[in-house]
């Protein structure tokens, strides 16, 4: 779609007022995304009320994928990169893994690739996060379950998983209301929440993974740098053996928990 650079200098001088830190990039992707004048006239207003660019476009680029992203479903963030990488630096040769609390599927996608595993699944609480993991990972085979953590999982792979990943929801209950309104206000709760210290279904899925994991496989989660040594606790008690990976570029910390063999 053609716009005068007139045209385009409003809508960065708009976006850029609203507080879009790259408005530059944010219209040109929005011009990119409208098939008319009305519909970037609708787009610009809904991005600068606060709605993410991600649901506005319908997708997000996470480690160089473009990954399906639809309103209300937690939008993969940047510095999750590090978690895939701490991810499948610890897979191992073809391992069964398992994506918990998927959201849009990202890291499952990026695994795929990575790590060539053997069986891969994902599961999400979050009906939307669930059908849109699905729009993505269907075209892999990948299937995608509905449940709290482990619940909705086979029972086969009990005890036999090499990786499991976990993007849960680790900002303290206090502090959500102190996120970015484009979180707060458009992605799911359940997606955010933590609980009082942040940890709530993190303490939940450490215990869960000493029971799901086989011996030696790894379980890779992210958490705040302020969280990580209650964490390191937290996996200890479980009886899994956790290792602190940290990013200052992305301002990114990952956790790797091995079960010993």
């Amino acid at each position: 779609m053609a716009l005068l650079h007139a045209d385009r200098s409003a809508l960065v001088h708009r976006l850029r007022a609203a507080g879009c830190v790259y408005a530059e990039d944010e219209a040109d992707l929005l011009i990119a995304a409208a098939d008319s004048a009305a519909t970037l006239t609708d787009l610009v207003d809904r991005r600068v009320a606060g709605q993410p660019l991600e649901h506005l476009l319908g997708w997000a680029e996470f480690c160089g994928l473009r990954v399906a992203v639809d309103p209300g479903v937690f939008v993969p963030r940047g510095r999750t990169a590090l978690l895939v990488a701490a991810a499948a630096a610890v897979a191992g040769p073809a391992p069964a893994v398992l994506d918990l609390c998927c959201g849009s599927g990202a890291a499952a996608l990026v695994l795929h690739g990575r790590v060539a595993p053997r069986w891969l699944a994902a599961a999400d609480i979050d009906p939307a996060a669930v059908a849109c993991a699905r729009r993505n990972l269907a075209p892999l085979g990948v299937p995608v379950y509905q449940g709290d953590l482990f619940a909705p999982v086979p029972t086969g792979w009990r005890g036999r998983l090499d990786l499991v990943v976990a993007n849960a929801p680790y900002v303290p209950t206090d502090a959500v209301a102190l996120m970015p309104a484009e979180a707060r206000l458009y992605e799911a709760p359940v997606a955010l929440d933590g609980g009082s210290d942040g940890l709530a279904v993190l303490r939940r899925v450490a215990i869960g993974a000493a029971e799901w994991l086989a011996p030696g496989g790894q379980l890779a989660v992210e958490v705040s740098d302020g969280q990580a040594e209650a964490l390191r606790a937290v996996l200890d008690g479980a009886g899994l053996v956790p290792t602190l990976v940290h990013d200052e570029d992305l301002d990114a910390t990952a956790v790797t928990a091995r079960k010993p063999a």
